[in-house]
């Protein structure tokens, strides 16, 4: 298996978070995801927005957000486990998240 590589938190830029959350499925499935009070399973999400997203485009939706810096990822047996970085993000780029959800009203 390819390791998962998550930026460090130095090096995220607000036009790759702004790519990612462009998105509406991607930022449905990120609020979700920074709205849970506990870890969110991939398959957990695959209900995002109004319809049901296929697998391989969830699994895209997630390497965008990773590779963005707004979630962690992690393999634990089978599953894929996100966590949201959304304070630590919010720390770098004050106001930056909130804004950008709810403006699509999350």
């Amino acid at each position: 298996m390819r390791p998962i590589v998550h930026p460090a938190l130095e090096t995220l830029s607000p036009e790759a978070i702004l790519h990612a959350l462009s998105d509406p499925e991607r930022a449905a499935i990120f609020a979700e995801i920074a709205a849970s009070e506990c870890v969110e399973r991939c398959s957990a999400l695959s209900q995002a927005a109004t319809r049901e997203i296929p697998k391989s485009s969830l699994s895209q939706h997630f390497k965008v957000l990773r590779e963005a810096g707004l979630i962690r990822s992690e393999r634990v047996g089978v599953e894929m486990r996100n966590y949201s970085r959304g304070m630590e993000v919010n720390g770098r780029f004050p106001g930056l998240i909130p804004a950008i959800l709810s403006a699509y009203g999350f």
